[in-house]
């Protein structure tokens, strides 16, 4: 094992998804909320975990005014099922994180496996639960990611995108080699352009880690999403015939019947 690798043997949390990104500002929050709401769509009672560390703003782009959230879990004031609110206008859970927090990212190794392990009790009581990762390859990212059953890793065309979601891939391929890694590409010209994206990430793996990480799915770049985000109005609510909306559905849909 590498020096400083993380335990091989997880325990994976049934129906747990972590969305991931090697670099910030992908659109990583909204994807894991549109998601949560498309599978919520089709029938699926979900939880949405945001865990994006000092930076957690799902609570703030679905407009929802929080009491508790993972901070109180953290001060051990609250349990998960404590914190967990329903969101109305999607449909599912959420555990809301605290913004401005250092406390899921300086927790140490051992409670964070117990908070995993916790999460992957809860995810008994759900069909999916999608954790919203913070972006990076820190240490509470790799641990939470490697308890999810798929991750999602979401990655743009920019190079530093790319560069960055490649290096989180290696990382959880070394550390964890039985993670299931997907890849989802983000803000996609067309999905031609999204294939060629893919296709270079894909490249890098096969040549340098010697694995394939699937395509989960492309979304297209729609000027609706910011919109949408402007207004903390769900996409699928606001303009569920967008391409965005239609793509993310078609992944949602896949990871149904998968």
């Amino acid at each position: 094992m590498p020096r400083g690798a993380a335990p091989r043997s997880v325990r994976r949390g049934k129906n747990m998804i972590a969305v991931a990104s090697g670099k910030g500002g992908v659109g990583k929050t909204w994807f894991s909320i549109t998601l949560a709401h498309a599978l919520s769509g089709y029938k699926q009672k979900t939880l949405l975990f945001d865990g994006d560390l000092g930076l957690a703003n799902v609570d703030i782009q679905l407009g929802l005014m929080v009491k508790d959230d993972l901070g109180s879990v953290i001060a051990g004031s609250k349990t998960l099922n404590q914190v967990i609110h329903h969101c109305d206008k999607t449909r599912f859970d959420i555990i809301a994180g605290r913004s401005g927090s250092a406390g899921l990212a300086s927790m140490p190794i051992g409670r964070l496996q117990i908070l995993g392990e916790d999460l992957s009790l809860l995810a008994s009581s759900y069909n999916k639960v999608i954790l919203d990762m913070g972006a990076g390859v820190e240490k509470p990212v790799r641990i939470l990611s490697s308890m999810a059953e798929k991750i999602i890793v979401l990655c743009t065309d920019e190079p530093t995108s790319l560069t960055d979601a490649y290096a989180f891939i290696k990382i959880m391929a070394m550390q964890y080699p039985k993670s299931d890694l997907n890849v989802v590409i983000n803000q996609a010209n067309s999905i031609r352009e999204g294939q060629r994206t893919y296709d270079t990430l894909l490249k890098a793996c096969t040549n340098f880690l010697k694995i394939n990480p699937p395509l989960l799915g492309i979304i297209r770049r729609d000027t609706r999403v910011r919109d949408a985000i402007r207004n903390q109005t769900p996409l699928i609510n606001r303009f569920p015939t967008s391409e965005a909306a239609e793509d993310v559905i078609a992944i949602a849909r896949k990871l149904i019947t998968e």
